[in-house]
This record gives C-alpha cells, sequence and structure tokens, in this order.
C-alpha cells in the first residue's frame, strides 16, 4: 500500500474521532473528497427536489469532477488533518 493510501486510511478513522462537529458545507466536502477518492466522478442520476440531503451531496461530489483520485485523497487528508 502506498503512502498516500495508508496516509487517507489513517486519515479515514481519524475523522470518526472529530472533537467538534463541522458545519454542513464542511461535512459535504469531506463526503464529496471521500467520494472522489475511492470511487472517481459522480455516477449515477442527480437525485430529486424531494431528497434534498441527497442531492446536496451529489452536488459537492459533482463540483469534483475531473479531480485525480490521489489529488482527492490528499485534500481529504489535509482536511481531516485540519479539524483533528
Amino acid at each position: 500500500m502506498s503512502d498516500l493510501s495508508s496516509r487517507f486510511q489513517a486519515a479515514v478513522s481519524n475523522s470518526r474521532n472529530i472533537s467538534q462537529r463541522p458545519d454542513n458545507s464542511t461535512l459535504l466536502q469531506i463526503y464529496a473528497l471521500y467520494k472522489q477518492a475511492t470511487e472517481g466522478d459522480v455516477t449515477g442520476d442527480k437525485p430529486g427536489f424531494g431528497d434534498l440531503v441527497g442531492r446536496a451531496k451529489w452536488d459537492a461530489w459533482n463540483k469534483l469532477n475531473g479531480l485525480p483520485q490521489e489529488d482527492a485523497m490528499q485534500q481529504y487528508v489535509d482536511l481531516i488533518d485540519s479539524l483533528s
């Protein structure tokens, strides 16, 4: 496993132990970076207007389209480190 992958996995574990709950925009950023790092560009149809949470998550992830997975991993690690 590469150094970045191991730091990413450590950050995923550390994300569960953040002392203070981040605001909603930061939570969406964490979600989007995780999805981009693990799955790549957004897949599936955009949720409808009735699914506000699903739509916000999809939009946040969609903003990262084209970002390489390694870059998303690094940004995720940096973000979790800044919150810990």
